[in-house]
């Protein structure tokens, strides 16, 4: 899990699911539950964004680092 979610990922998740369940236990199934719902998802589709983000990062850094190596063996 580590390897797909920073720490920062993992402490967002984290402190939403507490704070879910803590509205969940103090205003019960009221229609506030719902606007709950709706930050909770919210928040996961920010990390499943910043997730893909990253990941998409990683791929532009290698293809780059590989663009280097291929100029820098064209040089020589």
């Amino acid at each position: 899990m580590k390897k797909n979610f920073s720490i920062a990922d993992i402490v967002v998740i984290a402190v939403t699911f507490i704070l879910f369940a803590a509205a969940l236990f103090t205003k019960g199934f009221t229609n506030a539950l719902l606007l709950e719902a709706g930050v909770l998802l919210v928040s996961v589709k920010i990390i499943m964004m910043n997730l893909k983000c990253s990941q998409t990062n990683k791929q532009i850094l290698e293809k780059l680092h590989e663009m280097d190596e291929d100029i820098k063996t064209m040089a020589r």
